[in-house]
């Protein structure tokens, strides 16, 4: 009974993550290169930036955390601060793809494991996949409510509608 549900819970985790993670990868469509670089606020924080940084998130909690492997090793950033820097090679579709496969890549390595499985790679210690789920839910909700503010903005200072 108890692994019912268990699968139950982890099933509804993924189906919100996955539905914050579509929403993010949204928030490009229709946007030219300026709009998704455009900086409305005093941080690194654009769109395109956004989804890069997500594109982070995903590798930090799904592959360093699972696996223990470096970030380095990785190829992501050291801190969360730098994930958003864009490069003149990140476009919509670069970044896109990158998440996408981000997702994918986590979604692997989840597929196998319980919501009570310990993952031993976080900086934070080992922490049950049940947590790391509830926190890549809490910072994709919060990152696709910067993602509407922002684009809301870019595209109302465009004379554009969503």
């Amino acid at each position: 009974m108890e692994s019912v549900i268990g699968d139950a819970a982890k099933k509804q985790f993924e189906f919100f993550i996955d539905e914050h993670r579509e929403a993010l990868q949204r928030c490009l469509d229709g946007l030219t290169e300026e709009q998704a670089r455009r900086s409305l606020v005093p941080s690194r924080t654009t769109l395109l930036g956004l989804v890069k940084h997500v594109t982070f998130v995903e590798k930090v909690w799904f592959d360093e955390a699972v696996t223990g492997r470096p970030r380095a090793e990785i190829g992501i950033p050291e801190t969360p601060d730098e994930s958003f820097a864009l490069g003149d090679d990140d476009t919509i579709a670069s970044v896109q793809q990158a998440h996408r496969e981000a997702c994918e890549n986590a979604r692997q390595a989840t597929a196998s494991l319980e919501l009570t499985d310990i993952l031993p790679g976080n900086r934070r210690g080992p922490l049950p996949l049940r947590f790391v789920y509830l926190h890549v839910l809490r910072e994709l909700a919060q990152h696709c409510g910067h993602a509407d503010i922002l684009r809301e903005q870019i595209l109302a200072d465009d004379g554009a509608t969503s």
